[in-house]
């Protein structure tokens, strides 16, 4: 009989569940409504699901190649184009994933080494620090400044080491909603100059940003887009976060190197799914009205809290609204965030958990991809405490 050690020694020793199931799960053992977890609760467009539909009963149910299927990787080069002005070639320079965090994934563990430092701004999704902590790097904090969480590019200088070897971005930003202006990326553009820096941008909100504002994707500036990694995904854009299907695009130097990690983590993905996608994309129409059709729910939520005690700066983009209850209790978040949950029967997110430190700002963050029914119920709460 083998026998075990008691105890192993764990490569993230200070890492538990992620945030998301945690208070998806204390939601549905209170029956509150999930306002947490990044995910709509309205339908995928039923031309797509037919597509995979149709797609299934054409056989296309064994392994994609492994940067993906080539009409895929075609009409991402001629939305990325057509977008952005720059052209990615499908062949050598597009790879299909598991989902963006997969690809985030990838990207770190192809260049960072043992010692290598990566400047990260936090609040944070949390994929990323436990992805560099597990292939040896060190992560380099740098917290955007509050109210609208911004970055301070001087303090980014300060950060930089003869160690850096990456630069996480993420516009617009999950958690806070904010997006990077034109000045952003001219900041970021001095800073990597002349240095092996890469740059890691997690673009997965890239169609859902508000007000007619252009989102700032590092494909506009090529002397960042000639270093960077582009991670996006289908997920958000379609609303079918359960397909895990997203894409990275960056130069063929830098892809080469991807393509090794991801080939063993997943080798490819979903293959019915792609050949579906290659023809849902061919219609720009049907990923350029994610703005305002978004904008119209985080306004409606936004109305719907009008009167209550909580303060808010709107979104500029994802579909994430941060909520500060600073006027209503002096409770650390995570333990506002439970007794919201448990007490009043609505979920959010403790800004507290992108950190990789305590920290508090009496701020959780509610997600508003949902129905004007579940959104007005939930404000209908959130306005009587």
């Amino acid at each position: 009989m083998i026998t075990y050690p008691e105890t192993v020694n764990s490569k993230l020793p200070n890492t538990g569940t992620s945030i998301f199931a945690v208070m998806t799960q204390l939601a549905k053992a209170h029956n509150a409504i999930n306002l947490s977890q990044g995910f709509p609760d309205f339908e995928v467009s039923p031309i797509l699901i037919e597509l995979v539909a149709k797609h299934m009963r054409e056989g296309h149910n064994q392994y994609a190649p492994m940067p993906g299927v080539p009409e895929l990787r075609e009409v991402i080069a001629e939305k990325t184009a057509n977008l952005y002005g720059i052209q990615y070639d499908p062949e050598h320079e597009i790879t299909v994933t598991a989902g963006a965090t997969q690809a985030i994934y990838a990207a770190i563990s192809a260049f960072v080494r043992d010692e290598d430092e990566v400047i990260v701004f936090e609040p944070a999704y949390d994929s990323y620090v436990p992805a560099i902590k597990l292939n040896g790097g060190i992560s380099i904090s740098c917290k955007l400044v509050a109210p609208d969480f911004r970055i301070d590019w001087q303090e980014v200088r300060h950060l930089i080491s003869n160690r850096t070897k990456m630069i996480i971005i993420n516009s617009p930003h999950n958690p806070t909603g904010s997006v990077l202006r034109s000045e952003d990326l001219a900041a970021l553009e001095k800073i990597v100059k002349n240095s092996g820096i890469i740059v890691l941008s997690d673009e997965v909100y890239e169609h859902i940003i508000f007000e007619g504002t252009r989102h700032e994707s590092v494909c506009l500036y090529p002397n960042l887009a000639e270093r960077s990694l582009v991670t996006c995904s289908f997920g958000k854009t379609f609303h079918a976060t359960g397909w895990k299907t997203g894409y990275c695009i960056g130069p063929a130097n830098l892809m080469k190197e991807f393509r090794k990690t991801h080939q063993f983590m997943v080798f490819c993905s979903n293959t019915p799914v792609q050949h579906a996608l290659a023809e849902f994309l061919k219609e720009p129409a049907n990923y350029n009205g994610l703005g305002p059709f978004y904008q119209t729910k985080r306004d409606f939520f936004l109305h719907a809290l009008d009167g209550s005690r909580f303060k808010f700066i709107p979104a500029e983009g994802t579909y994430f609204q941060l909520l500060d209850y600073s006027a209503i209790s002096d409770d650390d978040e995570m333990l506002f965030a439970e007794w919201l949950t448990k007490e009043h029967k609505v979920a959010g997110v403790p800004t507290s958990s992108f950190y990789h430190k305590p920290h508090n700002n009496h701020i959780l963050r509610f997600c508003f991809a949902k129905s004007e029914e579940t959104l007005q119920k939930a404000a209908d709460i959130l306005c009587k405490i």
